[in-house]
């Protein structure tokens, strides 16, 4: 027998990171729900305005609350499963302050309006070659441990952990290649219809393989731990683990339907979608059963109470996944209020409760004490589940009035709710009832924060943990006695690496290569020309802004959404669009053909004031884009970029770049002072600023007139005959 000692220390930060980031997660959660209701709330602070914060309430509640409890609950269980300390402490330590820096930068570079603007991938190049760094730490951390064993065979945790080092690090790279224009601004190296193919194929499976895999992981550990029993079925198990992995990777397209993507992509992704709900249940099923005679223990053990929840919040998110990836109920669902329902009941019931069951169940061990109070673990349970309802039902109701109503047609051919708005007042209700589920669900944590304190207090802390086993004895080649084809290779960590990275690189392979490299796939369109300077510009505005997070610029091919926002998109008007703005919801009317429908002052006023140009309006004020100076210090640089991108400007055009950006902004200009009221308001400005001897700034170097030239811009690249 060997002694050595476990790494809990390591654990033990993971957790409070959990639980703090946790907090701070779900409270820009519920200050963004509260927007939707009190728009001007944060009236004024750009770095608190909604499209900012959304970003940063997703990338804090995946990556740092989420992530946090994944890496907390992976070095407990792999040290124990493997019968050895971590590899290394260093690559622990540097793992864990590593990944909290990361998500410093995160919380200060977003809300400055730092983004790439792709869902779940917004940090700018500099975190992300952080990200890749720290993530391929913990790698070598995880395989190392694998190596040093003393524990033959690897446990069904071990596959999903594994599978999930993998995966992150292929899909993160590939999804994050961009060429930098200064440190905190870069482009991605994709354009439209394959920049959206490949954010998608990230973002789908980010979901199932941060989101999901580890946590597989988890509940295979934690759940028979908690419940003293064995895994129901080691066979299921196994068919769980390899179709899962192998079927994920495939799904990402049907987050496209009905969009400018190549119709064979998103027949694969709607395919592949449907058959996941197989190997999705059979491990929900795995995971109720384990529970198998142990329900009078349910009844009285919060920790399982939580568990059970999580799971069965898991079977209902994958069941519907493959629901809404079915053409019919895709083309009802997506942009709605439905998918926000979708997406929180697996963050709020399977992550997030599953985290807490963890919590709970890790905190008196590590600490060697018992919980300070079931009553209140218990309290919180009910106040969290009951939170979840409140927040996922109203969501399910906002989004089928949503997608009824923008469908229906009068008698006589036209829109019954022609305006976006009649919507909009419709499922205000809603929203208030979603910020009062979520105010009960972040109730519950602080619930839970007390408990925890209370609980670490009343124990003591065992940083190393004393262990002993027998050392792993070397084997000849070949099958031992009893053995399958599957334990021979649970006890060869190269062969399972091998065929798990195989098994995810398959679908992504046959789906991205071909639509980079065939230009068959994505038509081009000659009357398709380069953003200008100015309008460039007032892209990257609309991107920092987040103005993608509400609208979309994606109209699909239905008789409503051409009525309502004109010719349908072609995959040819985004082959310039570095990187792609389709967006996933629409909080706000899409805006694909909006230009030319307003005039700049219209535009002005709206950005300026949007309840003055369209009451009842749940968008907030961006006043600060008539305030502040247009930056055009790297305008140049920005045009020298999408030049290797391959855009074609020309030497002249990057010459001449700030003169073309000034012209179109002075043309802008006269347009706004052809409104009276304007131009009345511009002159007593300029006449104060004057009298009080103020450096006085034409409205032509504002930041509001390059967002104009962009949204003028959009659209009129082809052009539809009218009938």
């Amino acid at each position: 027998m060997q002694q050595f000692y476990y790494d809990n220390k390591i654990v033990k930060n993971f957790i409070y990171a959990t639980i703090l980031w946790g907090l701070v997660g779900m409270t820009v959660g519920l200050l963004l729900a509260f927007m939707f209701l009190f728009p001007n709330l944060t009236d004024g602070i750009s770095w608190l305005s909604f499209g900012r914060l959304r970003p940063l309430h997703t990338n804090a509640v995946i990556f740092a609350f989420v992530g946090n409890a994944m890496f907390a609950g992976t070095y407990y269980s792999t040290q124990r499963l493997l019968k050895a300390r971590m590899f290394s402490d260093f690559l622990s330590k540097f793992n864990f302050w590593g990944w909290q820096l990361i998500i410093v930068a995160a919380a200060i570079t977003l809300p400055l309006g730092y983004s790439t603007s792709k869902e779940y991938a917004e940090l700018e190049w500099p975190i992300d070659i952080a990200i890749a760094l720290v993530w391929v730490a913990f790698g070598v951390n995880l395989i190392g441990t694998m190596i040093k064993r003393r524990e033959r065979h690897f446990y069904v945790a071990i596959w999903f952990y594994l599978a999930t080092f993998i995966t992150i690090a292929v899909l993160h790279i590939f999804n994050s290649l961009e060429l930098p224009v200064s440190m905190l601004k870069s482009y991605s190296v994709y354009a439209g219809v394959q920049d959206a193919l490949v954010q998608w194929w990230y973002g789908h499976n980010a979901v199932a393989f941060f989101l999901t895999t580890p946590f597989l992981g988890l509940m295979y550990y934690y759940v028979p731990k908690a419940a003293n029993r064995p895994v129901y079925s080691y066979r299921l198990s196994i068919v769980h683990f390899w179709s899962l992995i192998f079927l994920y990777i495939w799904a990402g397209p049907h987050h496209l339907l009905y969009s400018a993507l190549p119709d064979w992509a998103q027949n694969l992704g709607v395919a592949f979608s449907i058959m996941l709900l197989m190997p999705s249940w059979g491990g929900m099923i795995n995971g109720l059963l384990t529970l198998r005679g142990a329900w009078d223990k349910v009844r009285e053990d919060p920790v399982l109470k939580f568990m059970v929840v999580a799971i069965t919040g898991y079977g209902m998110a994958t069941f519907e996944g493959p629901l809404l990836s079915i053409k019919y109920f895709n083309a009802i669902a997506h942009f709605t209020d439905w998918i926000i329902a979708h997406v929180h009941v697996g963050a709020l019931a399977w992550n997030g409760f599953m985290a807490f069951g963890m919590i709970y169940w890790l905190i008196p061990k590590m600490f060697k004490t018992k919980l300070f109070s079931t009553s209140l673990a218990n309290t919180h349970f009910w106040v969290g589940t009951l939170g979840i309802i409140l927040y996922a039902l109203p969501m399910y109701v906002a989004g089928f009035m949503q997608a009824t109503m923008w469908k229906q047609f009068t008698p006589l051919g036209g829109l019954v709710y022609g305006n976006f708005l009649d919507t909009v007042t419709q499922i205000i209700p809603m929203y208030w009832m979603r910020a009062i589920g979520g105010s009960m669900y972040i109730i519950g944590a602080f619930i839970m924060l007390y408990n925890i304190v209370k609980t670490i207090k009343a124990g003591s802390a065992v940083e190393d943990e004393l262990a002993e086993a027998p050392a792993l004895k070397k084997i000849i080649k070949g099958r031992l006695a009893g053995e399958n084809w599957h334990r021979v290779l649970e006890r060869k960590p190269v062969k399972l690496t091998i065929l798990a990275t195989i098994a995810i690189l398959i679908g992504g392979a046959v789906q991205i290569l071909p639509t980079i490299f065939v230009k068959s796939n994505i038509p081009t369109i000659s009357s398709v020309k380069p953003y200008t300077p100015l309008e460039l510009e007032g892209r990257d505005l609309y991107i920092r802004e987040g103005c993608v997070g509400c609208h979309s610029q994606m109209i699909r091919p239905f008789r409503s959404e051409v009525e309502r926002y004109g010719e349908y998109s072609k995959a040819g008007e985004f082959v310039y669009d570095h990187p792609f703005l389709w967006g996933s919801k629409r909080t706000g009317p899409d805006l694909h053909r909006i230009g030319g429908k307003y005039n700049d002052s219209w535009h002005l006023n709206h950005m300026f004031d949007p309840q003055s140009t369209s009451p009842g309006s749940i968008m907030p004020r961006y006043q600060w884009l008539v305030r502040d100076e247009l930056d055009i210090s790297d305008t140049q640089a920005k045009l020298k970029v999408m030049v290797t991108l391959g855009v074609p400007y020309s030497e002249e055009d990057i010459e001449n770049a700030i003169d073309d950006l000034k012209s179109q902004a002075l043309d802008i200009e006269i347009n706004l002072l052809g409104d009276p009221t304007f131009a009345e308001n511009y002159k007593a400005d300029k006449e104060a600023a004057k009298a009080s001897g103020e450096e006085f700034i034409p409205i032509s170097e504002k930041e509001i007139v390059a967002m104009i030239a962009y949204l003028q811009r959009l659209g009129t690249d082809i052009k539809v005959k009218e009938e």
